[in-house]
């Protein structure tokens, strides 16, 4: 009996223990394979490239800070020309829009057939003025004569009556007598001045009538350009003007054109006068000139101010053409990355350096600007590897795959 019950514990042990090893192998089996999955989703994330992303490497670049201006073509310096004498018909016109002229050359010819007139007047007047002078002149040594006459015979007369060899009354007539030929010779004296007067009235009028003569030849006051003509012949000129209260004549003095042209308050700061523009005018290529003058004021309304660009002598160039300038304001030889490359955030520009496949943020300090690149002071190196078109979902160790491509940047020396 007792034979028989170790038996059945030695089979109960035996499928005991065979349980166990059975469970232990599942388990260590289970674990294996649970292994060997975690590997090959390792080696799967693994084998997932970084993601790509398109870079440029900094270089160097010539850059030339410009402002855009528009404004119209006018004269340098306008010349009005007007005739000196009112009411005078415009008889002969000797020149037209468009001719080159010189100091002194006769534009037009006012009639003078009046002005003629009044010298012949003016002669007559002159020749009586001449002899009332003569007249006045005669009646003086005449009394002059009388005078001298009477004070003899009054001194004569003075110890006769004395004397009493001479009555009271004649003395008292010869006293008379010298004090009227007195009174004669001032008047003639008071004639005399008044007919000098009048001469010299008269020679003015004829000074007057002379320069209105001569000044019915309108002449060019300088070299220039006709640009306007307003004198039209059988027209009246009068105060100066005609039509309206038009001058004869507008003139380009030397032929010189400037653009009046306008920029925005932001700009006008960096204008200086000598800065070289490139001018563009409608129709024609493009013309260089130079900042002559930069405004003082800016308008309150448009917020504008205004700067003249001097183009210098062009027969080519219209009075009143539209132009458009581009003013350099700064010249740099530097680095250079692309605008879309910088991130702007509160505090400061910054670029995303590519190193080592992993991205690198590094601050930087920007300059000037040309087209599509920003000039870089400080912050980057030349050949330094950066994101083309850096964005926020990018951050500061990312792994990245960089595809470059030609940035385009001059490495010409300045």
């Amino acid at each position: 009996m007792r034979a028989k019950f170790l038996i059945a514990l030695v089979v109960v042990a035996g499928f005991a223990a065979l349980a166990y090893e059975q469970g232990l192998l599942a388990s260590l089996i289970s674990h294996v394979a649970a292994k060997q999955e975690a590997a090959a989703e390792k080696k799967k994330v693994a084998e997932v490239p970084p993601p790509a992303v398109t870079a440029v490497r900094v270089a160097l670049k010539n850059f030339v800070e410009t402002v855009l201006v528009t404004g119209s073509l006018v004269p340098h310096e306008e010349i009005l020309v007007a005739p000196e004498v009112d009411g005078l018909r415009v008889l002969e016109v000797k020149a037209d829009e468009g001719d080159e002229v010189k100091k002194g050359d006769i534009l037009a010819v006012l009639v003078f057939e009046q002005l003629d007139a009044l010298l012949a007047q003016n002669d007559a007047a002159l020749a009586r003025s001449e002899a009332a002078i003569a007249q006045a002149k005669s009646q003086i040594t005449e009394s002059e004569a009388r005078l001298a006459e009477a004070k003899a015979s009054l001194e004569r007369a003075r110890p006769l009556v004395k004397d009493k060899y001479l009555s009271e009354s004649v003395f008292d007539q010869r006293d008379a007598a010298a004090k009227t030929s007195a009174a004669q010779r001032a008047a003639a004296d008071s004639v005399l001045r008044s007919a000098e007067a009048e001469k010299a009235q008269v020679e003015a009028q004829r000074r007057e009538l002379l320069w209105r003569r001569g000044n019915t030849e309108v002449r060019a006051p300088a070299d220039g350009m006709v640009s306007r003509r307003n004198a039209r012949i059988g027209a009246i000129a009068n105060g100066g003007a005609i039509n309206g209260g038009e001058p004869l004549f507008r003139i380009i003095e030397n032929g010189e054109v400037e653009v009046d042209a306008e920029v925005s308050e932001m700009h006008l700061a960096k204008l200086k006068e000598g800065q070289r523009v490139s001018v563009e005018v409608a129709g024609m290529a493009v013309v260089q000139g130079a900042v002559r003058l930069v405004s003082p004021e800016v308008m309150k309304a448009t917020r504008l101010g205004r700067v003249r660009i001097f183009l210098g002598r062009n027969p080519s160039l219209r009075i009143g053409a539209f132009a458009r300038g581009t003013i350099e304001t700064a010249h740099a030889h530097n680095l250079a990355v692309p605008q879309s490359a910088v991130l702007y955030d509160d505090e400061g520009p910054s670029v995303q350096v590519i190193e080592n496949g992993r991205v690198s943020v590094r601050r930087i300090e920007t300059g000037l600007s040309a087209g599509n690149d920003v000039e870089v002071v400080r912050g980057v190196a030349e050949g330094d590897l950066v994101v083309a078109k850096a964005g926020t979902f990018l951050r500061e160790g990312d792994a990245v795959r960089a595809i470059t491509v030609d940035s385009k940047v001059s490495e010409a020396a300045p």
